[in-house]
Order: C-alpha cells, then structure tokens, then sequence
C-alpha cells in the first residue's frame, strides 16, 4: 500500500445537511484519485417536502430510498473496489429521514421496501460522522444558495442534527470517526484537510471522536 493511500476500500461521509459532506468527499476522491459517490439532491420532491413535510414527505423519501439503492447497487456491479470509494451519505442514514418525517402508516410501508433492499447493500470500511451545529449548518446551507433548500427551517435542522446523533451513539455496523466541523474549513485551510487525512489512514475500530489541533 502507498504510503498515501487509505486502509480503506468504500469510506461514507454522512452528517446533517449543510455540515460539508460533498466538499470534503471531493477533496478526498481527488486526492486518492477514487471514486466518488454523490447523493441525487435533484430530488423532484424535496421543494414540496420543505414547504409542507408531511405533504411531501413519503413521495421525497421513497425517490431517495430508491435512487441510493441504486447508486450503491452500481458500486457493487461495476467492482470499483479496487480503488478507493467515497459517498458523500451510507445506504442506511435514509432510515435517519425515514423515522424523522413519515407517519406510522407511512413507515410501514417504507420498512418493508426498505427490508428488501438493505441486505444487498455493501457496508462501508469506516463512516467519518461530520457534525456542526444549527447555526453552522444554516450558514454552510445559506452559502451554497440551493434553490430547494432555502425554506429549510432552524427547527427542522435542530430536530435533524439530534435524530443524527441518537443514530450514531447505537450505529454498530461500522467504525465511526466522529468529526466536528464547526472550527474547519477543509477547501480553505489545507491544514486541517491534511490533519484528517492523518486521522483516516490509522486502524479504527468502534467509535472515535476526532479534536482538531484549531479545537484544542
């Protein structure tokens, strides 16, 4: 193994919207030349959900559900791993959404479908868990200036961010490196982009919060 490569064959990048996932994925595929993964954010649905969530939300969640499916159902039959994978989200945060904005009658639907397709998902090497908080996040979100996402609500995000950390503190399916972002500007300061790569390429196992140098 290089002496600049990963341990890793498919590592997931996951965390609340606007906490810089796709920014830092795409640092990393450029950096150890992989492939990277990205979530369709051009979901149909997702206008309507942040104007009206139980209006929307069975419809944006089912697009998602299926449209990850399928992302991860082509990693498997294309074998690209024999190169480095980077996705900007893991199959299984859906489940995150799903129990945060579906209804009863809605989840028992969903559970079913999402039963089905779970078990032929492959399992990431290591998931870097980014966190920030409300006001970080709405800042990220306000900068990137996506049409789809500017009705999203302080309450909605700070009901997000505490579903993502319940999620995490019982997630057992992998190694997780928790990341908080909030004193990082990975594009801006290679420093802290370089510092992390640092933190990537040693053995994990379990659960494993990572402190800046900025954060000490």
């Amino acid at each position: 193994m290089s002496t600049d490569a990963l341990p890793l064959h498919y590592l997931a990048v996951d965390g609340p919207i606007g906490v810089g996932k796709t920014t830092l994925v795409e640092m990393l595929a450029r950096r150890f030349e992989g492939v990277k993964v990205l979530e369709d954010v051009e979901n149909p649905f997702l206008d309507k959900f942040y104007k009206d969530r139980p209006g929307g939300a069975f419809q944006t969640q089912l697009y998602f559900l299926l449209s990850r499916f399928k992302q991860q159902q082509e990693i498997v039959q294309r074998e690209l791993f024999n190169r480095l994978v980077v996705a900007d989200y893991p199959f299984q945060k859906d489940r995150i959404f799903a129990y945060l904005n579906l209804s009863d009658d809605e989840l028992l639907i969903y559970d079913k479908l999402y039963a089905m397709l779970e078990p032929q998902i492959p399992t990431p090497d290591l998931v870097l868990y980014l966190v920030a908080d409300v006001d970080t996040c709405l800042a990220r979100i306000k900068k990137r200036q996506r049409s789809f996402e500017r009705n999203i609500s302080r309450t909605y995000l700070a009901e997000l961010i505490d579903a993502y950390n319940h999620y995490y503190h019982h997630y057992d399916r992998a190694p997780v490196l928790v990341v908080d972002t909030r004193d990082l500007n990975f594009p801006a300061r290679p420093d802290d982009f370089e510092e992390l790569v640092a933190q990537l390429k040693k053995p994990l196992k379990g659960t494993h919060y990572y402190l800046s140098r900025v954060s000490r």
